[in-house]
Parts: C-alpha cells; structure tokens; sequence
C-alpha cells in the first residue's frame, strides 16, 4: 500500500546559538514528540540536520547558517497535513519568516512510496529540486496541488484531515 513520503528543508537566518532563531531550537523537542504521537505518521527521521546531510543546490556550504531538514513517512495526504498546519508544528510554522529565509525554492516536498521503500536524504533533495525546477507534478509534489498514489490530481480529504486533528489534539489515534 502506497505511502507519503515528506521532505523539508529550510536555511535559518543565523547559525545556531544565535538569539534569533534561538526559539525554533527550543521547539524542536516538543514539536517532534508531537509528531511522533500524531496520527498517521509511520516514520520520521530529525538527524537530517547540519551542515553534512545531503542538501540541495539551494544551499551555500560556504555562506549559509544551519539548513534543518526533515525526511517523515505518513500512511496518507490528510495525515501530514493535519500535523503540518495545527499543533505546535502549525503554531511554529506561523514564525517561520522569523527563523527561515525566504527563498524561491520550495521549503517542502511529498511524493508516494511503496510501504516497503526507505526514501533516503539524497532522494528527498532530488524530489525538492524537481519540485523546484518542474512544478508539482506525479513526481514530486506540493499540498496546492497534491497528486493521489496513481497519478491524479487530488483534493485532500478535508472531513478526514478535521477528525486527524481532533485526535491529534486529544492524543487519541483510535480508528
């Protein structure tokens, strides 16, 4: 069975310890223990961090501050973005002009996988760069214009993104 897999990425506007983006450290912790408790999600791996990790054309080794990224897996669309816009993952996302700097790359990137695939950092900066170069397409694409596991465009479900946020909200992930 096809899952999403979810890519983010981003260039803070200073390096680490600095006072301005001091606060979006401090939620780290919290927002990723959210994560993991959130419905739908299967996977997600936070080491993606740093200066060492696969990162896209959009970053400058040499100039750039810190680039945090993220590589998750959700068993559905409405799972992802249930967490990604509510919760302390929305509220830090409403400050992100604060932390982040405002590119014309893309800052996230889904695609479907197989249930059995591990979608690996290099392939998550290539499916951000297709994103970039080609739009949303089948291949790598956005929540404006999301695609199902066949390669149709989709609505998300949003009677069905409202009941994920509910239970994420209570912490329920009962059926």
């Amino acid at each position: 069975m096809p899952i999403i897999a979810f890519y983010t990425f981003g260039i803070l506007n200073q390096p680490y310890g600095h006072p301005q983006v001091q606060e979006f450290y401090d939620k780290i912790d919290a927002v990723f223990s959210q994560a993991k408790e959130s419905e739908g999600l299967i996977e997600i791996n936070s080491e993606l961090a740093g200066r060492e990790a696969a990162l896209p054309r959009f970053y400058d080794r040499e100039k750039d501050p810190e680039a945090p990224s993220t590589l998750s897996c959700w068993k559905d669309l409405e799972s992802v973005f249930a967490f990604a816009y509510k919760g302390l993952h929305g509220a830090a996302l409403r400050k992100r002009h604060e932390w982040f700097r405002k590119g014309d790359w893309p800052t996230y990137v889904a695609w479907w996988i197989s249930d059995d695939h591990i979608p690996t950092a290099k392939e998550a900066v290539h499916r951000l760069e297709h994103l970039h170069d080609n739009g949303s397409t089948p291949f790598a694409f956005n929540f404006k214009k999301p695609f199902d596991a066949y390669g149709n465009p989709v609505q998300p479900d949003a009677v069905k993104i409202k009941r994920n946020i509910q239970k994420n909200e209570c912490g329920s992930h009962l059926p």
